[in-house]
């Protein structure tokens, strides 16, 4: 793997910086505090069981607002490469250059209209049909919001780094007060209390093969749904009706993908876990498929749960249309008020 310049690494940090100095104040206390004790975590380099000094995350965050503060009007950079300066969002052309060198940079827009930018060491890249999967472990740039995930164009990026995390975090919270839920049955299946590390690098792999069947779902449901879906996303400013249009994507893209998947290879601690991480509004929105697992976990029988899986993917689907169908009728981004459905008016 080669050196990269600094002049390029600190380019992509400017911009990752930016990013949170103009959008981190969009989130509630709770989920920004959060987000911001694991991402001080990843830049001083701690291991994920290490305990945090609240003073010293105290002090780090407050001096990390001081500099946000200095960068709400600064714009994005190009970034300095031996071809010249490349926009910051012109993700193949940069990774064109970067991968014989070992990396993977992804570039985006996330939930809410916010710039996602991240550079990690690339351990694996795969082509399948018309798309590529790039996948990077050590992540050397990124900013307050890590997704997982991320599909543009053709190409799937997984963040093995950030899916890590994200577990980690998942276990944090469970171990307050240790629920008997579907983490814990998962925790179980994956052999944590036995050894922990192991476990962890084991879902890890399981959270990587669920989080690709999820974008090669969405990309299914770009390709049925056409451009007005992203077009009404980018287009609504009401940021309940957002997380609604990519809950209700989501749920097609898993009965599409994910759950059919993980119903035929039967493996119990990879379902257990899918449940896991169905949290919110999406949980919120599919209580059919809550109670069928309920039913499942009681009785060991997947009858109700592949039906669900079945019903669901054709709610969904006709669920997705519709709204795309209202927002082609109207022309016009009905979502720049109040959103103007409900969760009850949908929920399956």
């Amino acid at each position: 793997m080669q050196a990269l310049s600094t002049d390029f690494i600190d380019a992509v940090k400017h911009n990752c910086d930016v990013s949170d100095a103009q959008h981190a104040g969009h989130y509630s206390l709770c989920v920004y505090l959060m987000h911001m004790r694991e991402y001080f975590r990843w830049e001083q380099g701690l291991a994920l069981d290490v305990r945090l000094d609240a003073k010293q995350v105290g002090e780090w965050v407050a001096e990390r607002e001081l500099y946000w503060d200095s960068l709400e009007e600064a714009d994005y950079q190009s970034l300095p490469t031996p071809m010249g300066s490349v926009d910051p969002f012109d993700v193949e052309s940069l990774n064109d250059w970067l991968d014989p060198l070992g990396y993977g940079y992804s570039a985006g827009i996330g939930r809410f209209g916010k710039p996602v930018f991240a550079l990690g060491e690339r351990v694996e890249v795969e082509c399948a049909g018309d798309y590529r999967l790039i996948c990077t472990e050590r992540e050397w740039v990124r900013e307050l919001i890590a997704p997982p995930a991320m599909t543009r164009g053709q190409t799937i990026w997984i963040r093995r780094e950030a899916l890590r995390r994200v577990l980690w975090e998942m276990i944090e919270e469970w171990r307050w007060k240790k629920p008997t839920n579907a983490l814990a049955r998962s925790l179980s299946c994956f052999g944590f209390h036995g050894h922990p590390q192991d476990a962890v690098e084991r879902m890890t792999e399981q959270f990587s093969e669920l989080a690709i069947l999820h974008e090669l779902g969405e990309k299914v449901c770009a390709d049925y749904l056409g451009e007005d879906w992203e077009r009404m996303l980018l287009d609504t400013e009401d940021r309940a009706f957002e997380s609604l249009l990519r809950a209700v994507r989501d749920h097609l893209a898993d009965c599409l993908m994910v759950l059919p998947a993980l119903l035929k290879e039967g493996n119990l601690g990879a379902v257990h876990f899918y449940f896991a991480t169905m949290t919110g509004l999406r949980r919120q929105l599919f209580p059919a498929l809550s109670q069928a697992y309920r039913q499942w976990v009681e009785h060991d029988e997947w009858t109700a749960l592949r039906k669900t899986v079945r019903d669901g993917g054709e709610y969904w689907r006709r669920c997705a249309m519709d709204l795309v169908e209202t927002y082609r009728s109207q022309r016009q981004p009905s979502a720049r008020g109040a959103c103007p459905i409900t969760v009850e008016s949908l929920a399956f």
